[in-house]
């Protein structure tokens, strides 16, 4: 396993919020496209929520535990962390 990878995150603040985003993202909507306008991480917001290319230790916990365990292409249930709520998209 790659000790690198490069993932997105849309961040919002209630659990129900980052449900009904994934929800939209599962019937077609394009995540980035979300991420601009949902995303309160606003650094990550204006590149459709990518965070480019990170190792362990760069992020709090549980996102890197979530992050880590995606595959290439796959989404994340929302993760809580200190920030709130984030979706995780791995891209590489």
């Amino acid at each position: 396993m790659s000790n690198k990878i490069k993932c997105s995150h849309i961040l919002v603040e209630k659990q129900s919020e980052a449900i009904a985003i994934c929800e939209r993202i599962k019937k077609g909507e394009k995540f980035g496209k979300l991420a601009k306008e949902l995303s309160i991480d606003t650094g990550s917001a204006k590149k459709d929520g990518s965070l480019g290319y990170f190792t362990k230790g760069m992020m709090v916990k549980p996102f890197e535990e979530a992050a880590f365990k995606l595959q290439i292409g796959e989404m994340s249930e929302p993760v809580k962390s200190e920030f709130g709520y984030h979706i995780i998209k791995r891209y590489g």
